[in-house]
């Protein structure tokens, strides 16, 4: 049994990698064998064979585990431009992220996610409109993406305007899109966007409303999840603890 401390540079090599670094599919899920994991520890992006082996159930585990990491300040060291060159001649991403545009939620960051391990489609509001579904569609029917992850967050200024009926250019027909959410929500206290309480309330109920859109409006992505092939989830980003819940 190995008692001395110093990494051995297998360990290092797998260290390299954030998200689907094998070392991490190892500790998370125990997917591979030994060699088969020293082995895949050298590729900078995520293969398609290293994507192949993982369920939808892994893909989330793993995506907890790097927010995990990055709550702890302990992301995996990216070299970015190693993976932008592993990644020229193909993509193989697990994920589609379908989150808000504000620049305190990158959806990469906060679960320590390098080039190539997802799709990430922005909007404020994370709804989903025919091109983003359209988008999808590509990403899990085409590219062989595993996961549909809808993702809001707290304190988001989308949810706000939606909830006082802002009126500015184009973006008054997008906050008309997160209305029902609005409507839907049960909340016991001031239904107000000075309460952050029912503003959360609301985010999460609109990533609710997503999540079924989605169902109701891609028959090829409800189909495919029907079948096992991808699952469609929800998540919460709390943007004062850093912590993302899943659901769904």
């Amino acid at each position: 049994m190995r008692t001395e401390t110093t990494p051995t540079p297998c360990c290092n090599q797998m260290n390299r990698r954030g998200f689907f670094r094998m070392a991490g599919v190892a500790a998370a899920v125990g997917l591979l064998s030994t060699s088969t994991v020293g082995h895949l520890a050298f590729a900078a992006a995520l293969s398609k064979a290293q994507r192949d082996k993982l369920t939808p159930d892994d893909i989330i585990a793993m995506m907890r585990k790097g927010n995990e990491r990055f709550r702890r300040g302990e992301e995996s060291p990216h070299n970015y431009l190693e993976q932008q060159e592993a990644s020229v001649k193909g993509q193989y991403p697990a994920a589609v992220i379908l989150s808000c545009i504000d620049s305190r939620a990158p959806a990469e960051t906060i679960m320590d996610l390098g080039i190539g391990d997802c799709f990430n489609a922005r909007v404020a509001g994370n709804i989903a409109n025919e091109d983003i579904l359209g988008s999808m569609e590509f990403a899990c029917k085409l590219a062989g993406a595993k996961v549909v992850l809808v993702m809001g967050h707290t304190s988001c200024g989308a949810i706000k305007g939606a909830i006082d009926n802002a009126q500015l250019g184009n973006l008054t027909g997008l906050l008309a899109k997160i209305r029902p959410a609005v409507e839907a929500t049960q909340y016991s206290g001031e239904r107000s966007a000075k309460n952050y309480g029912f503003v959360d309330a609301v985010a999460r109920k609109n990533v609710e409303l997503t999540m079924a859109d989605i169902h109701q409006r891609s028959a090829v992505l409800a189909e495919m999840e029907t079948a096992g092939a991808i699952k469609i989830a929800g998540a919460m980003y709390n943007i004062q603890t850093g912590v993302v819940e899943f659901f769904g």
